[in-house]
């Protein structure tokens, strides 16, 4: 039995189906690199070649300590897992996402009476896009400029975070070495993805992203997918001497005395006198051995 043929009348061209998927967010717009994933993946046997020969104290080689396991159900994840919102985790008298604007912002300013914390304006060089955004704080501006989890908080929920306690879960969610100010329609955009399934489309910032991801993940202890370990290794191959953030040993030596460029610190006794104390994970010069009790802040 032949099916009816559809009246000309009714027919929906396809170039007009097209633009409708499009601007209800169901296909990306033609030519839109964000939201996917690296093209020509290395297969697994490539990617363990590619991990297995790289440089030390490269993140391409840090892709090594980090434990291949599958995706964990989502159950039971919530936001407030990971916190109340935007803490002060580091009592310095202003919340994360403060610090965080107010260290990836230029020509910022601070609304008066509170001691240069609430950030009211800035530029902002994005990382994701390479557009420059101007912030403005407001009800209908703030979400232009959001600060991103560049390991999600979903993600890491699924991968080994969900057996943390609590302090352990909230640490994270302001870790500074896991936080960039970036393009609020981006992060939306990223959701939950890792490097399997989202990349900046920026593909100039792409080794710098997965190369902090990494950083986070092998810091933390949490694991990849297969196929997010072949996606990273993919785009690390193509800047194979991309160094892993927050970790002195893979960063240039300084020309300056520690104490002028925080580089690096052979015990707390060192970041004490340098004025550097308390540190904070991501910052330079940290070291996991400053972190007595794994809160992500050293030589309190």
């Amino acid at each position: 039995m032949h099916p009816r043929p559809t009246p000309a009348s009714r027919r929906v061209p396809l170039a007009a189906l097209l633009l409708v998927l499009t601007g209800c967010g169901l296909l990306p717009p033609a030519g839109d690199a964000a939201g996917t994933a690296p093209t020509g993946v290395l297969d697994d046997a490539a990617a363990d070649r590619a991990i297995a020969t790289a440089a030390p104290g490269s993140a391409l080689a840090a892709l090594a300590d980090v434990a291949v396991r599958g995706r964990a159900p989502r159950t039971g994840y919530e936001r407030e897992q990971f916190g109340d919102g935007w803490v002060d985790t580091d009592r310095n008298g202003c919340d994360t996402r403060n610090d965080v604007l107010a260290r990836d912002l230029t020509g910022e300013t601070f609304r008066p009476g509170t001691d240069d914390c609430v950030v009211l304006s800035g530029t902002l060089a994005d990382p994701y896009s390479g557009r420059t955004i101007e912030f403005r704080r407001g009800q209908d501006t703030s979400d232009d400029v959001q600060v991103d989890h560049v390991v999600a908080l979903s993600d890491a929920w699924q991968k080994g975070a969900q057996q943390w306690d609590a302090d352990r879960r909230t640490a994270f969610a302001n870790d500074p070495l896991n936080l960039l100010a970036v393009d609020g329609p981006l992060n939306m955009q990223k959701g939950d993805g890792d490097a399997a399934t989202w990349l900046p489309p920026a593909t100039s910032y792409r080794c710098v992203y997965v190369a902090r991801q990494v950083a986070v993940k092998a810091g933390y202890g949490l694991w990849v997918t297969r196929a997010e370990r072949n996606a990273a290794a993919t785009v690390l191959s193509g800047c194979p001497a991309e160094p892993l953030p927050g970790d002195p040993a893979a960063e240039p030596a300084a020309a300056e005395p520690p104490a002028a460029t925080g580089a690096v610190y052979a015990d707390c006794g060192a970041v004490r006198a340098a004025g550097a104390a308390p540190i904070r994970r991501g910052e330079r010069g940290w070291s996991d051995a400053f972190d007595g009790d794994g809160d992500g802040v050293g030589c309190e």
